[in-house]
C-alpha cells in the first residue's frame, strides 16, 4: 500500500503527469523532459525523483546520458488499483440499475403511453 500512496502522490502534480505522458512516448533524458516546461533542470530532476522513488520511471547510464523511462510494475500496481475500484463501481451501479427497476411500476398486459 505504501508503494500505492508514493505513485499517487507522484501523480498529484501536473507536471510530473506530464513528464509520465512524454515517457509513454518513450525514452527521454533529463535535458529532453525539461525542454517544455519553464523551469530549472534542477527542479525537473526533483520531480524525476519523486517519479523513481514512486517506481514509476527508470534511469539507465548510457555514458554520461541518463535517459528515463516509464517502469511497468510500477504503472502496473496502479492499473491493478483502478481496475478493482472499476468492478466496485460496477457492482454499485447493477444495484442502483436493480433497484430502480424494483421501483417502477408493474405493467403486466398494459401498454404504457
Amino acid at each position: 500500500m505504501e508503494s500505492l500512496n508514493a505513485a499517487f502522490f507522484a501523480l498529484s502534480d501536473p507536471t510530473r503527469r506530464a513528464i509520465l505522458a512524454r515517457l509513454a512516448q518513450g525514452e527521454a533524458t533529463v535535458m529532453e523532459l525539461a525542454e517544455p516546461f519553464e523551469m530549472s533542470q534542477p527542479a525537473i530532476s526533483r520531480h524525476l525523483k519523486v517519479l523513481e522513488d514512486a517506481a514509476l520511471i527508470a534511469r539507465r547510464v548510457d555514458g554520461t546520458r541518463r535517459p528515463c523511462r516509464l517502469r511497468k510494475d510500477g504503472m502496473r500496481a496502479i492499473e491493478q488499483w483502478l481496475d478493482m475500484m472499476r468492478a466496485a463501481f460496477a457492482r454499485n451501479y447493477d444495484r442502483l440499475d436493480q433497484v430502480l427497476a424494483d421501483m417502477q411500476p408493474h405493467t403486466k398486459g398494459r401498454q404504457t403511453p
